[in-house]
C-alpha cells in the first residue's frame, strides 16, 4: 500500500471522509465520464479498495488506475470470486481490490501470464 500521506495528496482522489482504518470519498480518471465512488481500508490484516459506478460496473482500465492510485507498483493484489456460500453482493456494480498486509499472495510463474 502507498504512504497514507501519498494517497490524500493525489489530486485525482476526493476524499469525503476518513477514519482511523480508512476512508472513502470519489476518484476522478481522465478515461472515466463520471467520478468513482471508493472505500479504502487497511485493517483486518487486509488492505482493501471497492470501486463503483452508480450504474454500471468499473473497466479493467479504470481498476488498474485505481490499483495505481493505492498500491505500490510491485505490490500484487487480488480480485476475488468467493465461494457462492460467502458471496455478498451489496451494490451490482461494485468491484473490489484486495491485498493481505504482511503477506504476499502467490502468482502463476511469469511464462503462464
Amino acid at each position: 500500500m502507498r504512504k497514507i500521506e501519498e494517497i490524500r495528496r493525489n489530486g485525482r482522489l476526493q476524499i469525503i471522509e476518513e477514519g482511523m482504518d480508512g476512508m472513502m470519498g470519489y476518484i476522478h480518471l481522465p478515461i472515466s465520464k463520471r467520478p468513482l465512488t471508493f472505500v479504502f481500508s487497511w485493517s483486518g490484516e487486509w488492505e482493501h479498495v471497492s470501486v463503483s459506478h452508480r450504474n454500471k460496473i468499473p473497466t479493467w482500465d479504470e481498476m488498474c488506475m485505481v490499483k495505481d492510485i493505492f498500491f505500490e507498483d510491485e505490490e500484487v493484489v487480488a480480485q476475488y470470486h468467493p465461494r457462492k456460500s460467502e458471496y455478498v453482493n451489496i451494490h451490482p456494480y461494485t468491484l473490489h481490490l484486495w491485498r493481505p498486509i504482511n503477506k504476499e499472495i502467490p502468482t502463476p510463474p511469469i511464462e503462464f501470464v
